[in-house]
């Protein structure tokens, strides 16, 4: 058997510590496994039973006369269940006992020590800290989890890996009260061995998965989870992830501008847009978005970068219409209606000639727009089937095209929302989560390629550790291809620079980060006699100075890079200058990128509508921005990736051309 089957169809389980007391938790799975139909054979572990709920019971692993592929092991002594599980040859072990990483310094160690042994003995770990595994179209209910106390839930095509056990029970009892049916349910723990990202590529070669949900607190494996992600695109199954942690729960000390923009969440949604994941901000989102991704492809390529993305609404509600379409103009979606300048198809004022699912028909033919939302009323309440059959027409239609269709219920309307559910169609009870699940969508990438490029060396002459100044981080950024202000280093006692006037002055100190602010740059210096006025007031105990040519343009950015220790390296830009965490209006993609992925970050910058044009003002030079965001980025590319943060800023945009006159970069190793 391979891992697929050993973990979501074992042929025999035994669950080590398994009680003969009923209501306690470790008697669960074995009840919950004879409740929800398993078929295979079940062997209670039990030191001191012959008998376990009215199975044979066996007092230690190594006594059961039949193979066993899944060890459910939920006593103290994991280890030496563990070292039972090595030898009766079971292949995998979901650890329900906690004690271990979550449970802080010495029970990290442990679990180090426990994973070291796993591996020598060949047997693959789920957890520790695991609720375990509900396999729901293979009635395999291997967990402790207390919503499986229910009657069996509808199963489905829906499979959901999540960090927290509990919320197994949370989106499986939401989901089963709107008719949402899953497939499998996987509660990760501790993830020693067995991780996200490897359960989402077993969840992407899984016949009965069409949709993959994650439930994260963290991304322990960004590298593991990304080749998930694509294995998943691939093989046509969206995955959709909710991450707790949008506010700032612990800040880093970040000495530029781009560790401070670059947060973790920041980050984080970077990383997810470029593995094509698609992230929710709502739980209810999760749980209720997979009809809306069902068959559909990520939309990028379909709407233009110069444009807002547009939702067709049809309705007969004004007033539930109108809270859906606020929170939609709130994502910065618009709302059309076809042969009209109205958001919406009211239908409650009329429309002559046309039924509902006449006009949804139209909708979904309508080449101005990119995704179809219904809105109905009280009707979807008090006559369900009447009000649902043009949207269930209509759904049929929908699968059939590019577009998704997706249904806002204004009242509580469970018998609505159950034949929808089976009908395959989107439909949501909260305007915030409708909106949620439609900007995701329409934010929804094509994963981009993995990079494969040949590491770089590093630039001669310039420290691979320590602290770097201002000359030594131009260049590094030089010699990766970003265009620096022609500059010298001025010594005492005379301050020659050879360089022609105007001219700015800097103190050049790796230990000061944002010179400006120190008062350390003295701009327009014009004239040898000027200069030597300026040198006294910046040079202290005849520390060299920085000499810069002045270079002037049509605006500035900041171009930046960080080596996240969650998902890797970053890249960044934005507005430049002072102001640049003060506009905080900045584009993340991971790095490095080519010259297309650079263009379509700054694309994304507002600030930049300046420098395009607007208003009939100068177009700046935005493709040698891109070139040298491409290039700053090849830091990731360095052998060994020494760099942790570094930025330009600013980047003079000029009409011809980008030059960037202010460089740092702060080593991993300082």
């Amino acid at each position: 058997m391979n891992l697929a089957q050993i973990l979501f169809a074992p042929r025999a389980v035994a669950l080590v510590g398994a009680s003969g007391d009923a209501a306690k938790n470790t008697a669960r799975p074995q009840r919950y496994l004879v409740k929800h139909g398993y078929g295979g054979r079940i062997a209670p572990i039990n030191a001191s039973r012959t008998d376990v709920l009215g199975l044979n019971s066996y007092r230690s692993l190594k006594e059961v006369p039949f193979d066993v592929d899944h060890a459910f092991i939920m006593v103290e002594d994991v280890e030496s269940a563990l070292e039972d599980c090595g030898a009766k040859g079971v292949p995998l072990a979901c650890v329900f006992s906690d004690g271990f990483a979550d449970a802080g310094g010495e029970g990290s160690a442990r679990q180090a020590r426990l994973v070291t042994r796993a591996r020598a003995l060949g047997v693959r770990l789920l957890g520790p800290n695991s609720m375990g595994m509900i396999n729901l179209t293979g009635r395999v209910a291997l967990s402790a989890n207390a919503v499986l106390e229910a009657d069996v839930p509808p199963a489905g095509s829906t499979s959901i890996v999540s960090q927290s056990g509990t919320m197994l029970g949370t989106v499986l009892s939401r989901g089963a009260a709107r008719g949402l049916g899953f497939s499998k349910l996987l509660s990760v723990g501790n993830e020693a061995d067995l991780g996200v990202g490897e359960l989402v590529e077993l969840l992407a070669a899984d016949p009965e998965t069409r949709i993959i949900l994650l439930f994260l607190e963290t991304v322990r494996d960004a590298a593991r989870l990304a080749a998930g992600a694509r294995a998943a695109h691939a093989a046509g199954k969206p995955v959709v992830a909710y991450k707790l942690g949008r506010s700032k729960l612990g800040a880093r000390l970040a000495r530029s501008h781009t560790g401070a923009l670059a947060g973790e969440d920041r980050a984080l949604d970077a990383y997810f847009r470029d593995c094509g994941i698609v992230r929710v901000d709502l739980l209810e989102t999760l749980i209720e978005i997979g009809p809306l991704l069902a068959d559909h492809r990520p939309p990028d390529h379909g709407i233009a970068p110069d444009r807002a993305p547009r939702v067709a609404v049809v309705t007969n509600t004004g007033g539930g219409a109108a809270s859906v379409v606020d929170r939609l103009g709130m994502t910065g979606i618009e709302t059309v209606a076809p042969g009209s300048d109205a958001p919406i198809v009211d239908l409650t004022m009329g429309r002559k000639g046309m039924t509902y699912g006449a006009v949804l028909g139209e909708m979904l033919d309508f080449p101005g727009c990119d995704a179809v939302l219904a809105v109905v009323g009280s009707s979807s309440h008090s006559y369900p089937q009447r009000a649902m059959e043009p949207i269930l027409a209509a759904g049929t239609a929908a699968r059939r095209s590019a577009k998704p269709l997706g249904v806002f219920l204004t009242p509580q309307a469970d018998r609505a929302l159950a034949l929808l559910a089976r009908a395959g169609i989107a439909a949501f009870r909260t305007p915030e989560a409708c909106a949620d699940a439609f900007r995701a969508y329409l934010s929804w990438r094509t994963p981009r390629a993995s990079n494969d490029a040949r590491p770089l060396d590093w630039p001669e002459g310039v420290p691979a550790r320590g602290r770097l100044d201002e000359m030594q981080a131009m260049t590094l950024f030089a010699s990766l291809g970003v265009p620096v202000v022609e500059a010298a280093v001025a010594q005492a006692p005379d301050y020659e620079h050879g360089l022609p006037y105007p001219v700015a002055l800097k103190i050049l100190s790796p230990d000061i980060a944002h010179k400006s602010e120190a008062g350390g740059v003295i701009l327009g210096i014009a004239s040898r006699e000027a200069f030597a006025g300026k040198v006294q007031s910046l040079a202290a105990k005849g520390e060299p100075l920085l000499v810069q040519r002045m270079a002037a343009g049509l605006g500035e950015a900041i171009i930046g890079y960080r080596d996240d220790p969650i998902v890797g390296p970053l890249v960044m830009v934005g507005a430049g200058g002072i102001l640049a965490e003060l506009y905080d209006d900045v584009a993340l993609g991971l790095a490095p990128v080519d010259e297309a992925g650079a263009r379509e970050m700054i694309r994304q910058v507002k600030g930049f509508a300046v420098l395009r044009g607007y208003r009939g003002l100068p177009q700046g030079d935005l493709e040698a921005l891109a070139r040298a965001l491409a290039a700053i980025s090849r830091l990731a590319l360095l052998a060994g990736r020494p760099v942790r943060e570094a930025e330009a800023n600013p980047v003079i945009v000029q009409r011809d051309g980008v030059v960037a006159v202010d460089a740092l970069a702060i080593m991993k190793e300082e």
